[in-house]
């Protein structure tokens, strides 16, 4: 049975006892609202002797007008998946014990944030990249696992973990979908059944666009009228942005050339999807 802890000073009492064991560690840091992507992050993390898992909803990485308090919160939910799927610890805290009342320092990667996400929502990899620092503070694991649909954020952590010499490794593991294609996420509670089913726009679009990119299409402009046409076409979904950038940097590339991520980010009602694919642009023969 997955133990679940409200305080770092708990978590690293467990964390040294397993160490102690022989044992490395794995690290799935969430918000939560947990499905069956976080249990593939999971059952990735089984690699290692112990699992830790973290539940917290970080109000650092929300902006004033974005979903902080409706954001789905289940822990006794949270924790059966979470035993399911092999997690040893659940580390549950509250605001208070990772955030100090004069909280002031705050970790900023200034390259991969300016695009996609970064660009819509200021201030939000800024409190994605603290808390993470702070938890493998905490935590001290060997490795970490992030859902590759939130490509950035894995990115993002990367390089915060490559800047600041941290010795752990950040692991990116494929998005998990629904049978019909929709990637799973927590947001996805938000959605009425007719608005799912407006949903499936998404992967559809991104599986058009990865189609015409392998059969050699490289204007990034074509792809994008592709994708945007798709969303659009039922009048249900309001897109914010369709990015197509270098998997590695998250440049803007023009003509498409290499491993490529093409990202959206569409309101579905007042649910905010994002999702994306990784196309290889392979040279013509």
């Amino acid at each position: 049975m997955a133990e679940v802890v409200t305080t770092k000073l708990e978590v690293r009492r467990a964390v040294e006892a397993a160490r102690a064991a022989g044992k490395s560690i794995g690290f799935v840091p969430t918000m939560g609202a947990l499905h069956a992507g976080h249990q593939t992050l999971l059952q990735r993390a089984a690699e290692n002797g112990f699992v830790v898992l973290s539940i917290f909803v970080n109000p650092t990485q929300f902006g004033p007008s974005e979903d902080f308090l409706s954001y789905p919160r289940n822990l006794e939910a949270d924790r059966s998946l979470a035993e399911q799927a092999g997690a040893h610890l659940i580390f549950a805290p509250a605001a208070e014990e990772v955030y100090a009342e004069t909280h002031s320092t705050w970790v900023e990667e200034e390259a991969m944030t300016e695009g996609l996400c970064g660009a819509r929502r200021p201030g939000h990899f800024r409190g994605v990249a603290t808390v993470c620092l702070k938890f493998f503070n905490i935590v001290r694991p060997d490795r970490a696992y992030f859902g590759l649909k939130d490509y950035q954020q894995f990115k993002v952590v990367q390089r915060t973990v490559r800047d600041l010499d941290l010795q752990l490794e950040v692991i990116g593991v494929a998005t998990h979908r629904e049978a019909d294609g929709l990637a799973m996420s927590s947001r996805n509670a938000y959605l009425s059944a007719e608005a799912r089913q407006w949903a499936l726009a998404i992967p559809r679009a991104l599986q058009q666009a990865r189609e015409i990119v392998e059969r050699g299409e490289r204007s990034p402009r074509t792809v994008t009228d592709l994708i945007r046409a798709e969303l659009v076409a039922e009048g249900k979904l309001k897109v914010e942005y369709i990015e197509i950038v270098d998997a590695e940097t998250l440049e803007l590339v023009v003509p498409l050339v290499g491993q490529v991520l093409i990202a959206v980010a569409v309101y579905c009602g007042d649910a905010r999807l994002i999702d994306n694919v990784l196309v290889e642009c392979r040279p013509e023969a």
